[in-house]
């Protein structure tokens, strides 16, 4: 008290008291409040004790029990946030200054306005409050009923029953799921969580994903993968979810175009009934296959008309070429000689340079003398004047030599195209004379050891036939041969193989190739000892299926060891590289193989 007297005085000293009240007053308000205090507000009024509660310890304020208990200068204790509750109300709006007895020295000065005790009608100032933690002990040591009762019988200190209230198996709580705001008791609320709740989560019946349990019917009938559902094209098969796509491909109401349809097939209908019109129309589809075969056949012979056209041309282009190369062999002879003059040319005009720059000083000291040297002056200049005659026609020279250049390399590119062209054309005259349709092959290889060492250095890996075919309209394929080896007869064996290739008439054919394939390497010494060996295709290999019109060819299939190099190069009673040329022989089965 003795601290709040000295505060009253003259207009600077109040100031600065109410200043420092302020401060005092802003610090006591952020001071500290217990956790099981601040915990206990909401429920203060409605905390039953066991013993009846001490006036002293009920708030004059609320009318509850007090919680972290501030003592004022008149004696009385409150609750922390009722206390600033109440002075907060008196700053915000002034109250009138109130008069004291004379027994009091000074009247309050407006550092020391603020609220009334409820009691005895005391001024209460933040500067005079203080916590009676006295109070606060004994307050907390109280025994109070838990505030589930009588469900729960427990009795507890008060500082305690915020802990017993959490573990507390009659205290009502909210779900924790998202979306529900059921209030349970403690001992009901794991029941709930897991078997009762709506918004539980729960994982799909069909693809076991998790969803909220209100969510999963919504799930199953929109978007879960594993959900079998009705085809979209109406076919009496359920189909999962996920699969509806592999479905398509198969469902037979589907709308799909016949397989014959680049043949000239114009139908289009569902898959079931488009399989039904293959099935029972074959002979109106044949017919739409020999049509196009008839087209392909007069094709064929207007191809072979323009080999023979294209041949025809080769032979003229040839005789051209001879020609073109019998008028440049002159004209080569002709520039070399030209060449030749250009350059006797070069040296004398050199010469002459050299003597023209002789000529000019000895004309010059000859000007100098003027009289006695003007006979040698003009002689000179004749000399001269030849000189320069000499040069003209050695420049003349050199550009008639330019010009015969220029011909002659033009002449040249014109040679080499017409070479070119006829490399092309020969190749594609040989290609076509060495197509078979019998099923037949004789395969020339020539310069045997040649293509051998090459291929054991990596350069050539293997050598492939030109195609042959079974038929006109029959299964197309080559043969492959490793001169050094292939597999497990590497440097060893020469390894001999045959190959499917992509044919025009491949969806008419049977598939898989059953044919049986003979592979020969045929002996040139007459005694006719050649080196043989058949196979009946595996209908379960991929070498012998229908190849994919994308790809080049299937994958071959053959001998890796078909005959030792050792046998190839010193025979004992066959020949069968001569002359550095080899003969390969494949023969095709056509038993059973009807034309289309």
């Amino acid at each position: 008290m003795a601290t709040a007297d000295m505060k009253v005085g003259g207009s600077e000293e109040s100031s600065r008291s109410e200043e420092s009240s302020r401060s005092e007053e802003s610090r006591w308000r952020l001071g500290p409040t217990s956790s099981w205090e601040s915990e206990l507000v909401s429920i203060q009024h409605s905390l039953k004790f066991v013993l009846k509660l001490k006036e002293e310890f009920v708030c004059p304020i609320c009318g509850g029990v007090v919680l972290n208990p501030q003592q004022n200068s008149c004696g009385h204790i409150y609750c922390l946030h009722c206390l600033q509750g109440l002075l907060g109300e008196a700053s915000r709006s002034p109250s009138p200054s109130r008069s004291r007895s004379p027994s009091r020295s000074r009247s309050p000065s407006p550092s020391r306005s603020g609220s009334v005790c409820p009691v005895d009608g005391a001024l209460i100032t933040a500067a005079e409050v203080f916590q009676d933690n006295c109070c606060k002990r004994e307050i907390s040591s109280l025994e109070v009923y838990c505030t589930n009762s009588p469900a729960c019988a427990s009795v507890v200190t008060l500082h305690c029953l915020q802990e017993h209230l959490r573990s507390c198996q009659y205290e009502r709580l909210q779900c924790s799921n998202p979306g529900c705001r059921v209030l349970l008791q403690r001992r009901h609320l794991q029941e709930h969580l897991t078997d009762s709740c709506p918004h539980r989560i729960e994982p799909c019946p069909h693809c076991r994903q998790p969803y909220q349990l209100s969510l999963i019917k919504d799930h199953e009938q929109s978007s879960c993968p594993e959900v079998e559902v009705e085809c979209p094209n109406r076919c009496s098969q359920k189909v999962r979810r996920c699969m509806l796509t592999d479905h398509s491909n198969l469902c037979p109401e589907v709308q799909i175009d016949c397989f014959y349809k680049k043949y000239g097939c114009s139908v289009q209908d569902k898959r079931a009934k488009v399989k039904l019109h293959e099935d029972t129309t074959v002979n109106q589809h044949m017919l739409l296959v020999l049509r196009s075969n008839t087209k392909l056949e007069k094709q064929m012979e207007a191809l072979q008309e323009e080999v023979l056209l294209r041949q025809q041309e080769i032979q003229e282009e040839s005789f051209l070429v001879g020609g073109l190369e019998r008028e440049v062999r002159p004209l080569v002879q002709q520039s070399s000689r030209h060449e030749q003059i250009v350059s006797t040319a070069q040296r004398s005009l050199t010469r002459q340079k050299d003597l023209l720059s002789r000529v000019q000083l000895e004309v010059q000291e000859v000007s100098q003398g003027f009289g006695p040297g003007l006979e040698d002056l003009d002689q000179l200049r004749s000399s001269l004047n030849a000189v320069i005659q000499q040069v003209s026609a050695a420049e003349a020279l050199r550009d008639h030599l330019g010009a015969l250049e220029e011909n002659f390399k033009r002449q040249s590119g014109l040679l080499d195209l017409h070479n070119t062209q006829l490399n092309r054309n020969k190749e594609h005259l040989q290609e076509l004379e060495a197509t078979s349709y019998d099923g037949k092959l004789i395969w020339k290889i020539q310069d045997f050891w040649k293509r051998k060492e090459a291929e054991a250095k990596g350069q050539q890996p293997c050598l492939s036939s030109v195609p042959f075919h079974t038929g006109r309209c029959g299964y197309k394929m080559a043969a492959k041969v490793y001169l050094n080896g292939d597999g497990e007869g590497r440097e060893s064996h020469l390894s001999l193989y045959i190959v499917l290739m992509p044919g025009d008439f491949d969806p008419l054919l049977p598939w898989p190739f059953r044919q049986t394939v003979s592979l020969s390497v045929l002996d040139q010494s007459g005694a006719a000892n050649h080196r043989t060996f058949s196979f009946r295709p595996d209908p379960k290999s991929n070498s012998f299926q229908q190849p994919a019109t994308e790809s080049i060819s299937n994958v071959a299939s053959g001998f890796s060891c078909f005959i030792p190099l050792s046998q190839l190069e010193t025979p004992q009673n066959a020949v069968y590289v001569k002359d550095d040329t080899l003969f390969v022989k494949v023969k095709v089965d056509m038993a059973g193989l009807g034309d289309l």
